[in-house]
């Protein structure tokens, strides 16, 4: 199975970009940053270069196993290319491949359903994890809810893009 790398690229910057929006002052900026204890001083102060350049990293790295979540052919090539006879021409787990893939290639690759397993994957992965940070770091309700709606709106357009267009 091929990776589109190019639709990754893209998916990695939609992060920045739903954050350039909703971290703006006049939508969720000035609450996140009460929430967080941000002051404009210490946002001033921030090496941007390396904030920028560790997300856009971390972006990738959430695009490129979103990819594995909402296409679900991945599963399929994972589990028969790892058949022993895989590589070989009329083996049994290469007929299954090659059918698979006549019947079911393009089978839900859709903008929406790729949302739809963003979102989920916001929901039951990624605001866990930040939920689970930052009560322990003492932060409250206002910063995981503008934190996580912020995930939900980002993972969800990142599935829809690799999903459609990968």
């Amino acid at each position: 199975m091929e990776i589109n790398f190019l639709i990754l690229l893209a998916a990695t910057l939609i992060p920045l970009v739903v954050g350039f929006i909703w971290y703006h002052k006049k939508v969720f900026g000035a609450a996140w940053m009460n929430a967080a204890g941000v002051t404009e001083d210490s946002a001033k102060n921030a090496n941007m270069g390396l904030i920028f350049g560790v997300t856009i990293l971390f972006s990738f790295f959430i695009a490129f196993m979103l990819q594995a979540i909402v296409i679900h052919q991945f599963s399929v090539f994972g589990l028969l290319s790892q058949q022993p006879d895989f590589q070989t021409e009329g083996s049994e787990s290469s007929v299954m491949l090659k059918r698979f893939q006549e019947l079911y290639w393009g089978s839900y690759r859709t903008f929406k359903h790729g949302a739809f397993h963003g979102t989920l994957t916001a929901i039951f992965f990624a605001i866990p994890i930040l939920g689970i940070n930052s009560l322990f770091e003492r932060k409250g309700f206002k910063y995981i809810a503008i934190n996580g709606g912020y995930w939900i709106i980002s993972l969800s357009l990142m599935g829809g893009v690799i999903c459609a267009f990968s």
